[in-house]
C-alpha cells in the first residue's frame, strides 16, 4: 500500500512540476500571469526576467524527473543521486513556501502558498518514504 502511495505522490507532483513549467513558459512568452509571482510586481515580465523563466522551466521539468525516478516510475539517468536531489527539491519547497506566503502579493500568496505547500508535503513524503 505504502507503495502505491508514493507512486501516486510522484504522479501528483510530476503533474504540479510540469504545470508549473507550463505557467513559466507562458510568462516567458509574454502572456498576463507574473502578478503570480516575484511579489506581484509586474503584470507582464519584463524581457530580461523572461529568461529566467525560461530557465525555471526547464528546472522544473527535471525536477519532475528526479521525482519519477526516485519513485521508481521512470527508469534510467542512473547517475543522478535521486536520493541527495530530493533533499535539495523539498528543502527548496520549503524555502519557496515561506517566500509565498510573506508575498506582497495577494495572488501570489493565495494561489502559489497553497501549490507549493502540497508539493512540499508530498516530496517530504516520498523523500521519507
Amino acid at each position: 500500500m505504502e507503495n502505491n502511495l508514493v507512486t501516486l505522490s510522484a504522479i501528483v507532483v510530476a503533474i504540479l512540476f510540469v504545470s508549473l513549467a507550463i505557467f513559466q513558459e507562458l510568462l516567458t512568452l509574454g502572456f498576463p500571469f507574473a502578478e503570480f509571482t516575484l511579489g506581484g510586481y509586474y503584470k507582464v515580465l519584463p524581457k530580461k526576467l523572461r529568461a529566467i523563466s525560461a530557465i525555471s522551466s526547464l528546472i522544473l521539468l527535471f525536477m519532475a524527473i528526479i521525482v519519477l525516478k526516485h519513485a521508481k516510475i521512470f527508469n534510467g539517468l542512473d547517475f543522478l543521486p535521486s536520493h541527495v536531489l530530493m533533499w535539495i527539491i523539498t528543502i527548496a519547497l520549503g524555502l519557496m513556501t515561506l517566500a509565498n506566503l510573506m508575498s506582497q502579493s495577494k495572488k501570489e500568496k493565495y494561489t502559489m502558498t497553497p501549490v507549493s505547500a502540497v508539493t512540499f508535503l508530498l516530496c517530504l513524503y516520498i523523500t521519507l518514504a
